[in-house]
């Protein structure tokens, strides 16, 4: 995790929460609960970055067999009721990750280790050393994806057809991504302040990217999904059905 010169980043993405991820829990590759998002949600649009090149890594991630997204049931019924709300402000949701099997995340974490492998830098992370990507929690060894309730996704503006501007893209490795840069999520109110953006005092986000964010976020709250604190695009289902669970099966069509 460009809409204009910025880049948004999971944090990234291997983990959800920070390394508290990273603790004791089972694992299965039980499908029975979870469906194809397109089969609840039949408005979404698919871009699978980690299906294809253009990610961070720069190669397919392991366990993606099929440029689709999956999501627990109970998710996948609650991203229905933000889908219904978002198209009736003009917009449709665009996801870029769903479901992530454990095979996916350990592939990020083969791909940190590489310290050599900065085929994306420029792209995900041109502010950051590959070697602090650990330490800082951008990559840990589980990530709240691979529980099946947490998805990566944005707007599509159905006028202009075209994703909607959110002041930075997907998967950028910064605190540009971060849901409070330049505002105050809680409040929604801009505010201009990118003191966070230490490695370039230069950068922000306009007002209305901002506000596009919190168009996305209010949303996605609304139904009962919870927000990620760096990243402006990551939410989990609040009352997700697998906490301690994470899934081992590939992505594909179920």
């Amino acid at each position: 995790m460009l809409a204009t010169i910025l880049f948004g980043s999971l944090m990234i993405t291997s983990c959800s929460s920070g390394c508290k991820e990273c603790k004791a829990v089972s694992e299965t590759d039980d499908t029975s609960q979870f469906v194809t998002i397109t089969d609840v949600v039949p408005d979404v649009i698919l871009e699978i970055r980690y299906y294809g090149t253009y990610n961070f890594v720069g190669t397919r991630i392991d366990g993606y067999e099929e440029p689709t997204a999956l999501l627990t049931r109970v998710a996948a019924d609650s991203l229905k009721a933000v889908s219904d709300d978002v198209k009736a402000l003009g917009y449709r949701l665009k996801i870029y990750d769903a479901y992530r099997p454990q095979k996916g995340v350990d592939h990020f974490v083969r791909w940190a280790e590489d310290v050599t492998d900065t085929l994306m830098k420029s792209y995900f992370y041109p502010d950051l050393d590959k070697s602090v990507l650990f330490p800082q929690d951008y990559i840990c060894l589980k990530s709240g994806h691979t529980r099946g309730s947490t998805l990566d996704l944005t707007l599509f503006d159905m006028t202009t057809e075209k994703e909607v501007d959110m002041g930075g893209t997907f998967d950028w490795f910064g605190p540009e991504s971060h849901p409070d840069f330049c505002g105050n999520p809680e409040t929604g109110e801009y505010t201009g302040d990118n003191s966070k953006s230490p490695a370039n005092p230069k950068r922000s986000i306009t007002p209305e990217q901002f506000q596009n964010r919190m168009i996305l976020r209010q949303a996605m709250m609304r139904h009962g999904f919870k927000p990620f604190d760096t990243e402006w695009w990551h939410f989990t289902l609040k009352n997700e059905p697998f906490p301690d669970t994470y899934f081992t099966f590939p992505v594909k069509q179920l």
